[in-house]
């Protein structure tokens, strides 16, 4: 379940003329109203604590394995109902509003989905299997979309509403890659299969023409027939004595040999579908952003697709260098073993082979749990990259803009610490980690607001309208967001 972040619409001017600011308002603020080229910094900041949300974190755990499950929504509106009443924007917590009708609904929708998609697979119904695959793809983007109208309709700061106003052909066409990405499978899955080479024949480099058979072959060809009778009628019938030491037929290999043709088709078709996915990310970011409203303010967005290419480059590249480096130690761990079971035995001992058989499982053992958690950091640089790549780029209009100076490295040390710690505790360090880091990130922000904040905030509310349009929207939102 993602941590809940306070969703606002993008911006875009250069903010480095702006200097960062405590939470709070200047320290010393002019006397009158504030002329409407000023800029008014407020820092934003979390105040909840690690040890009170564990509270708040057992209790979701305990009466979801109680309840086997079914006090997910309940837990997941907890969790967000904490993390929202201790953001403080301007010194104003934000709040979140919704009903649990919703959130339950959106869980039973999902949880009926997993369930009748594992009965089709493990009963062999592919026709239904792929039917409920298909359907899902269809309305993947409809459950985006509702998702976010339901997060962001139930979000509110200072009596102020989120919504988005995104139509339904809006997100469809900014969910292309979706589909996209399965011609590219569709494609390449019809491809591999003509490429691949034909499998010979069970049998064929033992069967021999009519011409090649001899005179004893065809002789015994009705006692063979005989003995195959008698086999039939009784099934008791020893194996060993119905082998007649002719060859066993050729088995055809269960799957087709792999050629370089078929390598490169594959990586392409994952190098396309890497391209798919950031673009997706991207497509769903950027609508997000620009049809977002607070108010009658809409957002605005700078960032470009390459933006997001680079930073999932960067981040493979994250990965990479981190599974070298593993390699690396654990080659390093296993030839000092073989020097140490060396020495050993040349020194007589007898259990020298034996030292270096158990050092190299234990290397072995530790490659295979540090492979696991490799991606971690790859993962947590994404994360600080991709944040400040949007809080540095987006805005509400021209009226307010954010900036952030949250640093990937810093972001990156926090995460592998957390890591460490749960792995120490036995997990039960995760809600003090994920207080840490939504803190980190949170305090990271400043809102820069032209006008200064009052003028702002009565500006929104006389925009703001809600309408029968905007119940109704609403109540088409579910939540289902993981």
């Amino acid at each position: 379940m993602p941590e809940p972040t306070f969703q606002h619409p993008d911006f875009a001017p250069d903010l480095t003329q702006f200097e960062r600011a405590p939470p709070g308002p200047p320290a010393s603020p002019p006397p009158g109203a504030r002329s409407s080229g000023e800029i008014e910094p407020w820092r934003l900041a979390f105040t909840g604590d690690g040890g009170v949300y564990f509270g708040v974190w057992i209790v979701n755990v305990l009466l979801t394995i109680v309840t086997l499950g079914l006090f997910t929504p309940w837990a997941r509106r907890r969790t967000i109902k904490y993390f929202y009443g201790h953001t403080l924007v301007a010194d104003s917590p934000l709040e979140f509003t919704a009903g649990i009708r919703g959130m339950v609904f959106g869980f039973l929708l999902l949880a009926a989905f997993y369930i009748a998609l594992n009965v089709a697979s493990n009963t062999g119904q592919h026709i239904v299997y792929f039917a409920i695959v298909s359907g899902g793809a269809v309305l993947a983007p409809f459950l985006w979309g509702s998702a976010m109208r339901f997060r962001l309709g139930h979000t509110r700061w200072r009596g102020l509403r989120l919504r988005i106003t995104a139509g339904w052909g809006e997100v469809y066409r900014a969910s292309w890659p979706v589909f996209a990405l399965a011609a590219v499978w569709l494609v390449a899955g019809f491809a591999l299969a003509r490429m691949a080479p034909e499998a010979p024949t069970a049998g064929a480099s033992s069967v021999q023409g009519p011409a090649t058979l001899s005179a004893p072959v065809l002789a015994a060809a009705p006692a063979r027939e005989n003995e195959a009778a008698a086999a039939e009628a009784d099934p008791a019938m020893d194996a060993d004595d119905e082998d007649d030491g002719s060859p066993a037929p050729a088995k055809a290999p269960p799957f087709p040999r792999p050629t370089w043709p078929m390598a490169a088709l594959a990586l392409a078709a994952v190098l396309l579908s890497l391209l798919c996915l950031i673009r997706l990310e991207f497509n769903y970011k950027r609508l997000l952003v620009t049809r977002a409203a607070v108010g009658g303010q809409t957002g605005r967005w700078k960032p470009v697709f390459g933006d997001f290419v680079r930073i999932w480059g960067a981040s493979i590249g994250f990965f990479v260098v981190t599974l070298l480096g593993i390699g690396v130690a654990i080659a390093a761990l296993i030839a000092v073993a073989a020097l140490v079971s060396g020495g050993l035995a040349a020194l007589g001992a007898q259990r020298g082979s034996a030292t270096f058989v158990v050092i190299a499982i234990v290397a072995v053992f530790v490659l295979i749990m540090a492979m696991f958690f490799a991606a971690s950091p790859a993962l947590a640089y994404r994360e600080a990259r991709m944040f400040q790549l949007m809080w540095n780029s987006i805005g509400v209009s021209d009226v307010a803009r954010f900036k952030t100076d949250l640093r990937a490295a810093s972001f990156v040390w926090l995460r592998i610490r957390n890591i460490l710690l749960n792995l120490l505790t036995a997990g039960f360090y995760r809600p003090f980690a994920r207080v840490a880091e939504y803190k980190m990130k949170t305090e990271s922000v400043t809102l820069h607001v032209k006008g200064g904040l009052d003028r702002l905030v009565g500006t929104l509310e006389a925009q703001q309208k809600d309408g029968f349009g905007d119940a109704v929207a609403d109540a088409l939102g579910i939540d289902v967001i993981g």
